[in-house]
């Protein structure tokens, strides 16, 4: 389904946005496609998602003339309204919009600040205040809401949460819980620029957000039940470890560590297993107690989350271990493809495979595991591929197109589509384009990979023809390094995009004009010299003089721009100050016997030219005579 929108190419600018960023986030809330092409915007998608898209569309362009306006009854069901006070506006706002475009981008939503005909038109409070509009799905709005309060109750302590006490909601599939904490509890349940409630959130997969000392917890019933548990413990341990009971729950994973490598894997004050959670968005203990890792060498790690991220922890953890003991885990393991909805194959790397397909950092496993969709992690010399049968077979066939890559440049012989014919795009780049592409080894593909989470590699046939092949599980991803990669082969280059690629200037080895030594550099400048040649001169009475206060006039030098016609020649240096400043100020002594007139100065330089040549001639009559030879300087 398709439907058109005509309008002006302002509108289309202003509908696209910074990088494309707008009309991106508009689709992602919609849930449609969106092309712009010139002034015509194409959105494709179901009806719902059209209409959707299309009332987000008109918000954007009614934001660029003036205020939005929101007609009801809503019949989409997708809008909050929450009222914020006049005089938070500006900081819920943020410099040039940045909080709320910060609260878009962590909860999938679109917001406006907007005037509304219908009931949230009625003033409910006496307070002024101003109507923000949040678009999106329940979760994504209701989590933008809470953040929104939040903001507005750290200006305004108990503005929203003067009258609400702790309840739990009997909701199965949506419900909100609110608990009250004390204030010494608030810093310790938020964490490190609030870490601790990220990881609460993700790994219960709740909406969780603190307003004031009150926390609210969103979602269906196991997964608030799940965050009052996780925050419960997070409480207990400002009291010391304790122990959890981990029988018969499904949201935990357990694994068995060495005793001496508990430090390796916790890091300086638990800066690694930290990172390992914010990654994966799980929650991580240790459960031994102190009498019982004594008398044992292995402790058991318990991974709390949902099941895609507990996975990926675990093999995280199972990675750093085997980097520090090779085989604990992997030793008689082979590889092996499982037919499982759900499971696990393993690919054997053989040797300098492992640090190809690695990468800088990790960056090739994590750009294939992006693009596949699937959980990657290279514990010893093996590949780990978890996840759903489509995902580890993309995560395969990925990372086996990469390793031939080693060699040199693919032939399209060895690349089968059969099983990849929705996940991959394959373009076709004529010779010309090709030195755009590989520049400085390939940044353009780069590029377009950083920024939509895909693989991109190029093969050739026996006829020497290239073609372009764009992988990724996201049909959005890869439209939108399609249109990337046609913008380099067209020679406009990758714009609004922080890579290289075409359109770049071409220049020789030779400096640039910034940087060339030429002879005005050298010298000085005519803005530096005593001249008014530079200067800003708004009156004669009040000429700037540079940076000291003696006359112009100083150490026998004259304007370069001075007109001598109009004295004869032969002024006075009292009627000269007079004609340039407008009131005579007489000179230092210093430089009294050279301002008498202009005869005295031209005799002064020729006096100086003469003993400057009678000077030369003597140190060469000088030179030619005997010089006494320097005495050598003992080495010590």
């Amino acid at each position: 389904y398709q439907r058109r929108v005509h309008g002006k190419d302002a509108d289309a600018a202003f509908i696209l946005g910074k990088g494309g960023k707008t009309k991106e986030k508009i689709a992602r809330v919609a849930g449609a496609h969106l092309d712009l092409r010139s002034s015509n915007l194409e959105v494709t998608g179901p009806p719902d998602a059209r209409r959707r898209a299309l009332k987000y569309v008109k918000c954007v362009m009614s934001q660029r003339v003036g205020p939005v306006t929101i007609d009801e009854p809503d019949p989409d069901g997708d809008l909050t309204v929450v009222n914020v006070p006049h005089d938070c506006v500006g900081f819920v706002t943020g410099t040039n919009g940045s909080f709320l475009r910060q609260v878009e981008d962590e909860y999938g939503v679109i917001m406006f600040f907007a005037e509304f005909r219908g009931k949230h038109n009625t003033q409910r409070s006496t307070r002024p205040v101003e109507k923000l509009a949040i678009f999106g799905p329940r979760r994504g709005r209701t989590g933008a809401e809470l953040k929104v309060k939040a903001a507005v109750e750290s200006k305004q302590e108990g503005y929203y949460t003067k009258d609400i006490d702790e309840h739990e909601s009997d909701g199965e599939e949506w419900g909100l819980d609110v608990l009250r904490l004390q204030k010494d509890e608030i810093s310790w349940a938020l964490g490190k620029k609030g870490a601790t409630r990220r990881k609460l959130a993700r790994s219960s997969g709740a909406v969780v957000e603190y307003v004031s000392r009150t926390v609210f917890m969103g979602g269906n019933l196991d997964e608030r039940k799940r965050a009052r548990e996780y925050l419960a413990w997070i409480m207990k341990q400002l009291t010391g470890p304790f122990q959890i009971d981990t029988d018969g729950r499904s949201d935990v994973t357990v694994v068995e560590i060495p005793q001496d490598f508990v430090g390796y894997v916790t890091g300086v004050k638990r800066a690694t297993l930290s990172r390992i959670e914010e990654e994966w968005g799980t929650f991580m203990l240790f459960m031994d107690k102190k009498d019982e890792v004594r008398d044992n060498k292995m402790t058991k790690l318990a991974i709390f989350g949902l099941r895609r991220a507990r996975r990926g922890a675990e093999l995280k953890v199972m990675s750093t271990i085997e980097g520090k003991n090779p085989g604990f885990f992997t030793k008689g393991l082979k590889e092996e493809t499982t037919d499982d909805d759900w499971g696990t194959d393993l690919y054997t790397l053989r040797g300098e495979e492992l640090s190809y397909a690695l990468g800088k950092e990790g960056s090739t496993k994590r750009k294939l595991a992006k693009a596949s969709g699937c959980i990657m992690e290279y514990v010893g010399e093996f590949a780990f591929f978890s996840g759903e049968k489509p995902e580890r077979r993309r995560g395969r066939q990925y990372l086996k197109w990469l390793l031939k890559q080693r060699t040199g440049t693919m032939a399209e012989e060895d690349i089968n589509l059969s099983n990849n014919k929705e996940d991959v795009i394959k373009m076709s780049v004529p010779r010309s384009a090709m030195s755009e592409i590989m520049y400085d080894k390939a940044r353009a593909l780069r590029t377009i990979e950083n920024e939509t989470s895909t693989f991109v590699f190029l093969a050739r046939d026996k006829d020497g023809k290239d073609y372009l092949y764009i992988c990724c599980h996201d049909t959005l991803n890869r439209k939108k390094a399609e249109a990337m990669a046609n913008q380099i082969i067209q020679g406009k280059g990758l714009k609004g995009s922080s890579g290289g690629g075409g359109g770049r200037e071409r220049r020789g080895r030779s400096r640039s004009h910034s940087r060339r030594r030429t002879h005005y550099r050298r010298s000085r400048s005519y803005s530096r010299s005593r001249s008014h040649y530079h200067r800003r001169s708004p009156s004669p009475r009040y000429r700037y003089r540079g940076r000291s206060r003696s006359p112009a006039y100083s150490g026998g030098h004259w304007p370069m721009d001075y007109n001598w016609e109009r004295w004869g020649g032969n002024p006075s240096y009292e009627e000269w100050y007079r004609a340039y400043y407008g009131s005579y100020r007489s000179p230092s002594p210093s430089n009294a016997s050279t301002a008498s007139s202009v005869k005295k100065v031209k005799t002064v330089k020729k006096a100086k030219s003469s003993s400057s040549s009678s000077s030369s001639s003597s140190s060469s009559s000088s030179s030619s005579s005997p010089k006494k030879p320097k005495k050598k300087k003992r080495k010590h």
